[in-house]
């Protein structure tokens, strides 16, 4: 719940952000670059702030940058936790009830947000399993369901980021078909000669779709690189506790 309130927290932040530098910078430049076209009878030029000035690349904006957070966010809690994977949690562990229970109960001690990590949940499943069953099979087998519940956790937690990369496109083409159509509406003044307003419709038109197609192609790369670190994350969980937990309880068996 404190997540998702830090998140809805930064999305206002960011859209009042980025309405304020529209408001204050880019609306005002805006303006005057088409003062000074009219008055030189000139088109307008091909320039960032013409690029981005419609309100479909002002949301593609704002979802963008509240993607790269996001996906930042999610990058840094699973990066800070690699260090466990460096650190024998299991050390003390021998074939008996006892240290089995302490090594749990010292576990179930650690911090919260040590205890919620993928390594340490999939550590103490198992050895819950191996004091009630007693069988290192039973163990070892409880570590794929682990894992595969910890999965389909990381897919529902990167469920906004996979809307956001659908909807900033889809924005785009709400920018695009806008365009077109304000193009088509001015279809009868090119026809008598004057082309300005036509073109300048058809320019939001290409320039939403421009400024969507390339924010979502950054927000994929980097929730590709997010997947795949989740996914490697899970392989070191498994050996992980393949080595210092199954193999340890086996051979002490």
């Amino acid at each position: 719940m404190k997540k998702t309130t830090t998140n809805i927290v930064v999305l206002i932040g960011i859209i009042l952000t980025v309405h304020l530098l529209y408001t204050m910078w880019i609306i005002p430049e805006v303006n005057h670059l088409q003062i000074m076209a009219k008055s030189t009878g000139d088109l307008l030029p091909r320039n960032f702030f013409i690029i981005v000035k419609d309100i479909e690349q002002e949301i593609a904006i704002i979802l963008f940058l509240w993607g790269l957070y996001l996906t930042a966010s999610k990058f840094y809690e699973t990066s800070s936790r690699d260090y466990l994977f460096d650190v024998d949690l299991l050390k003390d562990i021998q074939d008996n009830e006892k240290d089995t229970k302490n090594i749990l109960s010292s576990i179930d001690a650690l911090p919260q947000e040590i205890r919620s990590a993928p390594l340490v949940q999939t550590i103490a499943s198992s050895l819950r399993r191996y004091m009630i069953t007693g069988s290192v099979q039973n163990a070892s087998e409880s570590i794929s369901p682990a894992l595969e519940a910890m999965a389909v956790k990381n897919e529902a937690e990167l469920a906004v980021i996979k809307y956001i990369v659908w909807a900033i496109p889809s924005i785009g083409f709400l920018g695009t078909v806008r365009g077109i159509g304000m193009a088509m509406s001015q279809a009868q003044n090119a026809v008598a000669g004057d082309i300005g307003p036509m073109t300048e419709s058809l320019g939001t038109a290409f320039n939403s779709t421009f400024v969507a197609l390339l924010a979502s192609v950054v927000i994929m790369l980097l929730l590709s690189f997010l997947q795949k670190n989740q996914d490697e994350q899970l392989v070191k969980v498994q050996e992980y506790c393949e080595k210092y937990l199954i193999e340890r309880i086996s051979i002490s068996k």
